[in-house]
This record gives C-alpha cells, structure tokens and sequence, in this order.
C-alpha cells in the first residue's frame, strides 16, 4: 500500500484512486501504447523495482505521481470528496 493514495483522472467527471503498487501497475498495463514515452517507462520501471523488493514504495509511488503530473491527469485530493463525506451507519451503509 502507498502511505496515501494517488487520484487521477481517467475520464470526464470520473476519478480513479491508485492506492498501491498493483493498482499502479495495472494503471500503467492498461495505458494506450501511443502515449506511452520515457516518463511512462521510468515510472513503470520504479513499480516494478519497488514490488520486487529492490525500490523503496515512496519512490514508485513519487514517480508514479510525475507521471501523472505529466500526463496531466494528476487530481489534488486534499480534502474528502463529497462522496465519501457520509457517516457510516450499521452494516456499513453510508448515511447522508
């Protein structure tokens, strides 16, 4: 698991979380080959690296970030989004 997760945009109004390392390179895989560059390749090199073992997460998770940063496509959650602003009742349901 990343120590926080990294949201992006993958479509008009609809927001992906990336939580850890699988979901990244999952989200890397499913990329389209045309836009796939050398920022593409170093951050899915340091994914790799990082789920071998041999990379720190931090660092997969940072390159992960440029990555979308440069593919314009990085989303600043800072606070809640209004969806998960709900207060958990029983069960686990959200209540508004």
């Amino acid at each position: 698991m990343f120590e926080s997760p990294v949201f992006v945009r993958v479509a008009e109004g609809l927001i992906e979380e990336i939580a850890c390392l699988e979901d990244a390179l999952e989200f890397f895989y499913d990329w389209p080959m045309k836009r796939r560059g050398s920022i593409h390749q170093t951050a899915v090199r340091a994914c790799q690296r990082a789920f071998e073992g041999s990379f720190p997460p931090s660092g997969a998770r940072d390159a992960f970030v440029g990555f979308t940063k440069s593919a314009k496509i990085f989303e600043d959650v800072r606070e809640p989004m209004p969806w998960m602003k709900g207060k958990l009742g029983q069960g686990g349901d959200a209540t508004v």
